[in-house]
């Protein structure tokens, strides 16, 4: 129980902050990023962050789904199908939130 409320805690805590960036909100990033992105390039370079980072907040928020059914079920095939899910979800929202680094930042670095 306790994994289950620690994912499902820090998976919504993910998803909300990648939702304020997609509003255009970028405060929660890094200086440097918000520096480097011009003023009209705010609410795209936002948009495409905070989906990358939506994207992870939810496959954390599923595998704690699917964990907690696997320990009331005790169901392996939930805990397999939950790590490959959080890993396809966090490879997606990251190459999500560089391609727009690279593209608004000119890099991620």
């Amino acid at each position: 129980m306790a994994v289950f409320i620690t994912m499902l805690s820090l998976g919504v805590l993910i998803a909300v902050l990648g939702i304020i960036n997609m509003m255009g909100n970028i405060s929660s990033l890094h200086a440097y990023h918000r520096r480097r992105v011009t003023e009209e390039n705010r609410k795209p370079f936002g948009k495409l962050v905070g989906l990358g980072t939506l994207l992870i907040g939810v496959a954390i928020t599923v595998f704690g789904a699917l964990f907690f059914a696997f320990e009331r079920t005790q169901l392996e095939f939930l805990v397999i199908i939950g790590v490959i899910e959080l890993i396809v979800g966090i490879i997606a929202g990251m190459a999500v939130s560089f391609y727009a680094m690279i593209k608004y930042n000119k890099g991620i670095f």
